[in-house]
């Protein structure tokens, strides 16, 4: 086989997604889902999967557990072409879920981390990493076994001539503690929303969270989604805005974002420009909403395509 072009680290889990409820649950009342879907989950998969289905070579190293719902996951990933090698099998710990609740446009989550929880710098193959061209994580919060590990591994990708990019993702307990200072010092892209954007930086306004990144890594580039309001780049000096393109009649947006990711680092990787990556990233994200759960739109990627055409104009 040849080299990945990509490898990524990150979380494993199942998504359960209840569709078609009519409103949020409440303590001690039971309501009905109209529809059930088991699908891959997590941030880190959707991206690899998606990301393998628009023809890059990718590799993924996490974790999951020895239960039905690591066949799930292995099962999906395999489908989706992506290299799953790498990927360790716990005994203590089950495979992570997490159960989505779909109301409209929005959603609520409850997930159980299990063994995305117990990876750790030791179940990094480090020669495997230095084969590829590009390092991605995503979930730094939900994965606190190599949490402190992070700069150092994104050290070593650079030192072996990768590049970098990391998505966030949402803190659970809202404290949004990271090391920015040391965490950026190695990393070339990093894609949160604007919610998580402005939580980590402390800022009221995505200008003035611009401002205080520079002061630390100008370097670094900024690639920062805003759902129907679409997504911003800052490249050290211009800031760029993308209009989301708009699917009127979404099925879900789970991994709307992550399919985002994968469409611009599709395109990074291959040289294109910030305003090429942020168009295709913002296409990807959508076709990603008119099929349920975060790889669902990309598991035929000629249909996929075809999607693109009809309902945005636009060639995948």
């Amino acid at each position: 086989m040849k080299p990945p072009e990509i490898i990524v680290i990150g979380e494993l889990n199942v998504d359960i997604i209840l569709n078609r409820i009519d409103r949020f649950p409440e303590m001690g009342k039971e309501i009905l889902a109209g529809d059930l879907d088991l699908t891959l989950g997590s941030s880190s998969a959707i991206f690899a999967g998606n990301l393998s289905s628009l023809g890059s070579r990718v590799a993924f190293i996490g974790k999951i557990g020895n239960d039905g719902f690591s066949s799930t996951v292995l099962g999906s990933l395999q489908k989706l072409g992506v290299d799953t090698s790498h990927i360790i099998r716990s005994s203590k710990y089950n495979t992570g879920a997490t159960i989505v609740l779909n109301f409209g446009n929005d959603r609520a989550m409850v997930t159980y981390p299990g063994a995305m929880e117990d990876l750790n710098a030791g179940d990094i193959d480090h020669d495997f990493l230095e084969t590829a061209r590009h390092l991605h994580f995503s979930s730094v919060f939900l994965q606190p076994g190599i949490r402190p590990s992070l700069p150092g591994l994104f050290k070593q990708a650079k030192a072996a001539g990768l590049t970098t990019s990391l998505d966030p993702q949402w803190d659970p307990e809202e404290k949004w503690e990271i090391n920015a200072t040391e965490l950026f010092l190695h990393l070339d892209i990093f894609m949160p929303n604007m919610a998580e954007f402005l939580n980590l930086t402390a800022s009221e306004t995505l200008e003035k969270g611009i401002e205080k990144i520079k002061q630390y890594a100008p370097q670094l580039i900024l690639v920062i989604k805003d759902g129907i309001n679409g997504a911003y780049a800052w490249n050290g000096s211009t800031l760029i805005h993308q209009p989301a393109l708009l699917n009127e009649n979404p099925v879900d947006c789970i991994g709307a974002g992550d399919s985002f990711n994968a469409g611009f680092i599709r395109k990074f990787t291959r040289g294109a420009s910030l305003v090429e990556c942020l168009e295709y990233g913002a296409l990807t994200g959508a076709v990603s909403t008119t099929c349920a759960g975060g790889t669902g739109a990309f598991a035929d990627i000629k249909a996929a395509a075809e999607t693109a055409l009809k309902q945005f104009n636009k060639t995948l």
